[in-house]
């Protein structure tokens, strides 16, 4: 059965026509499900009941449920976790900025990549999430917040289960949904896709006409090739070399800027010859890149440990010193399951006792 939230405007339009029902019927599905918000098709109240009927009969409505969520006593931050169709299960967190709303997406349930630091990648990857289990997400954290300006989640960032570009078509999709007129209506500067370097898929973003533009940012994590390959094993084939070649050269749009998101490993990445040698291989570009600097967030088992405060404050002293602009993102929701997957490992091992 199909779920709606596959579809984006155009497919939207072409499953309305289909069915001989007139164009406009596109528009009107899609407010009540991406702008109105409803549970059910019955709320679908300027729809006959003949055309209910049909999309309940041929079309399922949601796409997950909510499993559990944890609220941070710190700073606010909710961590959800979903159930999907077949009993797999992903997180969703919920940011409250200073004057927004960020929403931070799954693409996968687990992780191919198998970066050391990351905690998703234990598992491995089971397999790509559907547009409209991506979408979903939005939807639903949307639905709880409620109604309302003050309320209204403006960005969204895909940086939580999974690579986001290993699932290309179902990611694409989800943004040209969250980004289409008649559908999310979000801005296109207020969304992220954060990648750990595939550079072929990169490369085919930026050259896709139908992908929708967006920010980027890129999980570089060392000032080496041989430290980056450590941390993350797809830097054997993506070297740094060849990632830093390919961002150098990509086109932005004016104004617009790649973030290179380094997270900082107490004695292994850290130091000021670390900083150093990061400033020289992107101050000459430093027009085009950020810095964000994450402090690392610790987890079950792990070997690493988070910096000091004073390591960190030197580390981004170098980068501001050569001119880039550096900023240090304080995990948020320390006090809750907050390292990515965390909340899902520990509900699995719940469920399996």
């Amino acid at each position: 059965m199909i779920n709606l939230k596959d579809l984006n405007f155009r497919e939207l339009e072409e499953f309305v026509l289909k069915r001989g029902w007139q164009k406009f019927r596109a528009k009107q599905i899609a407010k009540w499900i991406y702008t109105k918000k409803v549970y059910s098709y019955d709320e679908m109240t300027d729809l006959s009941k003949e055309i209910r009927n049909k999309l309940k009969e041929e079309a399922e409505f949601d796409a997950l449920e909510l499993i559990t969520y944890q609220q941070s006593k710190l700073d606010g931050t909710v961590k959800f976790l979903w159930k999907l169709k077949d009993g797999n299960s992903i997180e969703t967190v919920l940011i409250k900025e200073k004057d927004h709303w960020t929403l931070c997406v799954s693409t996968q349930v687990g992780c191919a990549v198998g970066c050391m630091f990351c905690y998703t990648t234990k598992d491995g990857l089971i397999r790509n999430l559907s547009t409209a289990e991506i979408v979903q997400q939005y939807i639903n954290v949307q639905r709880l917040l409620g109604e309302g300006k003050e309320n209204r989640i403006s960005n969204i960032v895909y940086m939580g289960m999974g690579e986001p570009l290993a699932n290309y078509d179902n990611v694409k999709k989800s943004v040209q949904i969250f980004t289409h007129p008649d559908m999310c209506k979000l801005s296109h500067r207020k969304i992220t896709i954060s990648s750990s370097g595939i550079l072929h898929q990169i490369r085919r973003m930026y050259e896709d006409n139908d992908f929708p533009e967006v920010k980027l940012a890129v999980s570089i994590n060392a000032s080496q090739q041989n430290q980056r390959q450590f941390l993350m094993p797809i830097s054997q084939t993506n070297t740094l070399e060849d990632l830093l070649v390919l961002l150098r050269t990509i086109s932005l749009k004016p104004g617009w800027r790649i973030t290179l998101e380094y997270v900082l490993i107490k004695g292994l990445n850290d130091t000021v010859e670390d900083a150093k040698r990061l400033a020289d291989l992107i101050k000459r570009d430093r027009h085009r890149f950020k810095v964000n600097l994450i402090p690392f967030n610790p987890f079950p088992g792990s070997p690493f440990q988070r910096p000091e405060e004073e390591r960190v404050y030197r580390f981004e002293k170098v980068l501001w010193d050569n001119g880039i602009a550096t900023f240090i993102r304080w995990s948020k929701g320390i006090d809750i399951d907050a390292a990515c997957g965390q909340l899902r490992k520990k509900h699995l091992e719940e469920v399996n006792v």
